[in-house]
């Protein structure tokens, strides 16, 4: 048996109010990078699903930035470390080089893919200039007083490059070796978030929170003319060039995306999020790149970590790519009424719920109001395409249409904080939430009863009208569903640590329990007799367990970042992934005959191909 890798849907990027989020474009235009939590995503333009994560990093990345060759990519963290990795083959790190004792704010390569210049916020510098193949020192970045915000490279010769800081100023170099050249002062106001030398290095244009763009003579780097006075409502955060050098975009808080005619100084296309006249924070654009492609596309990224993707004469995104932006908490079950239509639901750190497309990999939010915070839990109802729930910590119950993929109707507050979910497809489906307090018992959006526990409940699973409650005393209580009341059946106490995941197998013939030290066992539900104690690998708690639809194997995730797959025939016999996923697994989901998927702290979903079941 084995375990290989199919797909990776990835993170949206990670975004900060108030704070520039640089995208990178390869030469061919063919992938985007960008840091998102621990990792950094090479993420294909024409096909969002399909993406590679590099995780070398141990701290939250910035910034990744493509070489001119396409070759390697240079990214950079909030402990001021730059890495050099391979992009075109297995991802291999190339070099690991510490620039400041701070955040790394931005990254440029000079057009031989030779030299690096790493900029960010640091205590005895602001940046440095660096060879990629070895770090050793080709110059110095100087004359800032304040953090650097953004570097660009002039990518022919002589060499030039520019700098622009919280200090409001730009400061411009020569190279190689890079030296302090001028101070351009006095043009921006306000912190200068975004600076680019055009593709054919005539010009330089530079952006800032003051709401100016400025733009200075390649070469020199005198000024020479401030346009679009006042076309800009809010901070500029981003500014990125076309292929012609003739134009370039800009992205702002104001919501708005506009391309500029350099020569002209005029806008030629504006784009604006969100309802006319409505500020809505999460439509503030904070990133912009202008691949080098023919169609001409323009991808920005808003603060919510949507790429909205954009074409010239369409008023409206031609494509929005959504997911995760943090931890995802929460993976539901799948939807199959027919094996083309699989959909995965998944609820995060921060509240957001998306559903997946199985077969294509795309993933979109779900629409209306959604959770405030963490997303404890997902339960899908059996009964076809029909109600997804979804419970969290701001203590409410929540459902979803699995039609329009939009909550269905109010919240529903809880007696506690919820530990999770289940649907029980008992003379019509009833929603049972475990909480601290106790299981609540609903039906159609209405609560009809309540256990009250002296225990504090952990985890539930259901199957038809039986219901298993896990706690943290170790036991899993078996109950009987009787319209509105849990009858007592009897106790399971062969775990030996709290209880952190249960699965009904789909037939119910089978329980599969798993504990805080790692261990799983399962239940034959005709006498909860053990049908095997022997899954036991994982070395750390154990998140999430999912049985495929035979009943035959079952797949466990857990905190060790391992994501194993276990036979009930012959127990001894598994095959696992590690490090499936950076800070531990948190959720898995069968998918098919052969594949399952993971979700976990790196907010990315991933799928596995299962071949050999034994």
């Amino acid at each position: 048996m084995s375990l290989t890798q199919d797909a990776i849907w990835a993170a949206s990027p990670t975004t900060t109010r108030g704070q520039p989020t640089p995208l990178s474009a390869d030469p061919k235009g063919e992938r985007i990078a960008y840091a998102s939590n621990k990792s950094i995503f090479l993420r294909s333009i024409d096909e969002p699903s399909i993406s590679k994560q590099y995780t070398a990093h141990t701290t939250q990345t910035t910034v990744a930035r493509f070489s001119p060759s396409g070759f390697y990519v240079a990214s950079g963290d909030v402990a001021g470390t730059v890495r050099v990795w391979d992009c075109a083959g297995e991802g291999a790190t190339k070099g690991e080089y510490s620039i400041i004792s701070g955040r790394i704010n931005d990254i440029a390569w000079d057009g031989d893919s030779q030299r690096i210049i790493a900029v960010g916020h640091g205590k005895e510098r602001f940046g440095h200039c660096i060879t990629a193949d070895s770090g050793n020192s080709v110059g110095e970045i100087s004359g800032h007083s304040a953090q650097i915000n953004c570097v660009s490279i002039r990518q022919q010769r002589p060499l030039r490059a520019a700098t622009g800081s919280d200090d409001s100023s730009m400061v411009f170099y020569h190279g190689a070796p890079f030296k302090f050249n001028t101070s351009q002062r006095g043009q921006h106001s306000n912190f200068v978030y975004g600076s680019a030398f055009s593709p054919d290095g005539s010009t330089l244009v530079t952006v800032g929170a003051d709401r100016k763009i400025w733009l200075y003579d390649g070469k020199t780097g005198e000024k020479k003319i401030q346009i679009g006075e006042g076309e800009h409502k809010g901070s500029i955060f981003g500014v990125s060039w076309s292929k012609d050098s003739k134009r370039f975009v800009t992205s702002s808080a104001d919501q708005t995306v506009k391309i500029w005619d350099a020569e002209a100084g005029k806008t030629v296309q504006n784009w604006r999020f969100g309802d006319e006249g409505v500020v809505n924070i999460p439509d503030h654009q904070v990133g912009v790149v202008w691949p080098s492609r023919s169609d001409g596309l323009v991808i920005s990224l808003n603060l919510d970590g949507d790429l909205n993707y954009l074409a010239e004469g369409n008023p409206k995104p031609v494509k929005l790519v959504q997911g995760h932006q943090k931890n995802i908490t929460a993976v539901g079950s799948i939807d199959a009424a027919d094996s083309k239509s699989e959909t995965l639901w998944t609820g995060s750190y921060e509240g957001r719920i998306c559903s997946w497309d199985v077969a294509t990999g795309w993933g979109e939010k779900a629409g209306g109001e959604t959770h405030t915070n963490q997303v404890s839990g997902i339960a899908t109802s059996a009964q076809g395409q029909g109600k997804i729930y979804s419970v969290g910590w701001d203590d409410r119950l929540r459902s979803i249409d699995g039609a329009s993929k939009a909550f269905s109707s109010a919240a529903i507050g809880l007696g506690g904080q919820p530990k999770g979910v289940a649907v029980a497809d008992s003379n019509g489906p009833k929603t049972l939430v475990a909480t601290n307090n106790g299981v609540e018992i609903f039906h159609e959006d209405q609560k009809i009863g309540e256990l009250l526990a002296k225990f504090e409940p952990t985890s539930i699973a259901a199957s038809d009208s039986l219901v298993a409650v896990g706690a943290n005393d170790h036991i899993v209580r078996i109950y009987n569903l009787a319209t509105k009341v849990l009858e007592p059946k009897t106790e399971l106490k062969q775990s030996v640590s709290w209880i952190s995941a249960l699965a009904f197998s789909p037939d119910g013939s089978l329980l599969a329990v798993g504990d805080n030290s790692g261990k799983i066992v399962a239940y034959k539900t005709s006498d909860f007799s053990v049908a095997t104690n022997r899954w036991t690998s994982h070395t750390a708690r154990v998140t999430s367990i999912a049985w495929n639809k035979e009943g035959t194997h079952a797949v466990s995730g857990g905190l060790d970042t391992n994501v194993f797959v276990w036979s009930v025939g012959t127990p001894g016999s598994r095959i696992k992934t590690t490090n499936a996923h950076k800070d531990g697994v948190n959720g898995v989901a069968w998918v098919g005959a052969d594949k399952v998927v993971s979700a976990g702290g790196d907010a990315a979903v991933k799928v596995w191909k299962v071949k050999g079941l034994k």
